[in-house]
Order: C-alpha cells, then sequence, then structure tokens
C-alpha cells in the first residue's frame, strides 16, 4: 500500500509541468524554404547512396587485388565493410533518430 502511495505521487510529480521548464514548440518550416531544404536533403540521400556503393566496390577492389602477396591489401579492404555499411546504416535511420529526439 505504501508502495502504490510513494509511486502515485511520484507519477504525479513528475507528469505535473513545471512553470520554469523553457517553452517547447513543435518545429515548423520557415515559409519558402520547405522545397529547397526537401532538395538539398534529397541531394544528400543521393550522395550517400552513390558513395555507399563506391566504397564498397573499392573494399571490394582491395580484397581482389590484395589476395596474392599483398594479403594487408585485402585485410584493409575486408576491414572497410563493416565501416561503410555502418556509414549508410547511420544515414538512414539519420531522419528517424532525428525526429525522435527532437
Amino acid at each position: 500500500m505504501l508502495i502504490a502511495q510513494v509511486v502515485d505521487v511520484a507519477l504525479t510529480y513528475l507528469a505535473a509541468p513545471n512553470p520554469g521548464d523553457a517553452p517547447n514548440p513543435a518545429p515548423s518550416e520557415i515559409p519558402g524554404l520547405g522545397p529547397v531544404a526537401n532538395m538539398f536533403l534529397g541531394w544528400g540521400k543521393w550522395a550517400l547512396l552513390v558513395g555507399g556503393v563506391l566504397g564498397m566496390f573499392i573494399c571490394g577492389g582491395m580484397m581482389i587485388l590484395g589476395r596474392r602477396n599483398r594479403s594487408a591489401t585485402a585485410v584493409d579492404g575486408a576491414t572497410g565493410i563493416p565501416w561503410v555499411l555502418g556509414g549508410l546504416t547511420i544515414a538512414a535511420i539519420g531522419a528517424t533518430v532525428v525526429s525522435q529526439v527532437l
């Protein structure tokens, strides 16, 4: 019983807005800049797509060229693959993460 009352009081306190909190309005578009922002975001996505494909090509090429007598090159190519995939993953979830944080 006592624990339930403490939890109730804590939840009520945490749910109440603090008068000292700063205002937190929803994001709103600057008039006229929405299409420009979407254009730049589209360009960025395209550049990341090209960079990701190029990065995979370079990693594969290094692995192919380093197969014989240049094993360090092959290892460098193989270790580059997780970095390319990590960068592409960050780029893919970027908008979702930013919208959840803000």
